[in-house]
């Protein structure tokens, strides 16, 4: 069976719906930090990126210490981490004129979700057959916030890990009990509560918390305090994460086929956002904050759909992932010049044939 042919459309609806979302959040930082759009993000924040997690766990199941696997955590991840790391600080200090520090160690701004995809596929074959795991992982999250620090974003990488060991553990048979229509409208309604809580984000729990990566003493609260919060929000984002897998179509088509574009998306779409918070438009949103939150909105789903666009995607994947281009293209190149080595080896054999035939012939023909 092909890789395409193999691919499950549900997943594929669900990484490109989640990458979208991850742009529209990211263009929503240039909006006004109150009323509606403030209140959008920290709805979308408080389930999409443990669902994000979650998938990205559930795919990661296969990973094991294997060397071809090694190397294609190295290749797909570590490598596009450099590249982008670069770009990023570059396009950053010589276009926006921002002075950045800690370059590789400290991941920029969409950098860390490389970084700390790094590092859970390496601890996939140690959590995969834990029992436990889930609460193992949940009490690291808890305890990551009182020394986790920002080290290729450790505190983000422990503090969502439940999510990904989740998706670990996730089995077809598990998910297939969010399939149907009590799920779906079960999910629904969890998402209309989630949507009336996080209008009390201020007074619960500040949109920082969303991000998984503060030391508890820089949120200004207890220890205590802060470890129930941050279960709650494991809680939240675990209801919220099955809530939207409950939602997403299972059938393919155009928008599940760019589910396989979606690191394209993720890596390529803050030069855009970034570009547009050095232009006059976060000025123009204070003034528009109506209008500015649909043109934002719009856009960032346009940019996802554009990037993930088979032309473009087929382009931006030698950046995204050039070593694979190189394996391919030699491969290719081995594949054509075998071929030309046994077609010249047939021609050549064919050709040692060819003369014996009129000798022969004429031959056997003297000889009756």
């Amino acid at each position: 069976m092909s890789a395409r042919a193999a691919r499950d459309p549900w997943f594929d609806n669900a990484k490109m719906a989640l990458v979208t979302l991850v742009v529209v959040g990211h263009t929503w930082t240039l909006l006004p930090d109150a009323g509606l759009a403030q209140h959008l993000y920290d709805f979308l924040y408080a389930w999409h990126m443990p669902a994000f997690v979650l998938v990205t766990g559930y795919l990661s199941r296969s990973f094991t210490y294997a060397p071809e696997r090694l190397w294609q955590l190295v290749r797909t991840v570590a490598v596009p981490y450099v590249i982008f790391e670069c770009l990023m600080a570059l396009f950053r200090v010589h276009v926006g004129g921002e002075d950045l520090d800690g370059l590789f160690a400290d991941p920029h701004w969409p950098m860390w979700f490389l970084a700390a995809l790094f590092f859970w596929r390496l601890l996939t074959p140690v959590f995969r057959p834990m029992w436990g795991g889930v609460l193992v992982a949940v009490a690291i999250s808890a305890a990551a916030g009182l020394w986790a620090g920002d080290t290729l974003d450790a505190a983000r990488v422990l503090g969502l890990l439940p999510f990904f060991v989740m998706g670990l553990k996730c089995t077809p048979e598990a998910l297939e009990r969010l399939r149907g229509k009590v799920p779906a409208l079960l999910g629904a309604a969890v998402l209309v509560g989630l949507w009336f809580l996080t209008a009390h984000t201020d007074d619960l729990a500040r949109t920082e918390w969303f991000y998984y990566r503060a030391l508890y003493e820089e949120l200004d609260v207890s220890d205590t305090r802060a470890v129930v919060t941050r279960l709650c929000l494991i809680a939240i984002g675990t209801l919220g994460a099955c809530s939207f897998l409950a939602l997403v179509p299972r059938r393919g088509g155009w928008f599940a086929r760019m589910g396989a574009w979606t690191l394209v998306v993720y890596l390529l779409h803050g030069f855009a956002v970034k570009s547009l918070e050095y232009s006059a438009f976060p000025a123009w949103a204070g003034g528009n904050p109506g209008l500015a939150l649909l043109v934002s909105t719009a856009g960032a789903v346009g940019l996802s759909l554009l990037l993930a666009s088979p032309p473009v995607a087929r382009i931006a994947s030698h950046l995204v992932d050039p070593l694979g281009t190189a394996e391919k293209q030699v491969t290719e190149a081995v594949g054509i010049t075998v071929v030309a080595q046994e077609v010249e080896h047939g021609a050549g054999a064919a050709g040692q044939e060819r003369p014996q035939a009129p000798v022969v012939a004429p031959l056997q023909g003297a000889g009756r």
